[in-house]
């Protein structure tokens, strides 16, 4: 599982723990995540995040 941080507001999204709030349950992979998926806190899309690197 990999972590992701959002470009804007450095919202991290963690695939082992996915977005319970916003539906997404644990284990969801960045890529599967709906095309409509926005960043909780920012809004900005998934596009919009980068891979951190471990």
């Amino acid at each position: 599982m990999r972590r992701w941080q959002c470009n804007f507001c450095s919202h991290i999204y963690d695939e082992s723990l996915g977005d319970p709030d916003n539906g997404v349950p644990p284990g969801t992979r960045l890529e599967d995540l709906p095309d409509d998926w926005m960043c909780p806190d920012c809004g900005a899309g998934k596009a919009d995040y980068l891979e951190i690197e471990r």
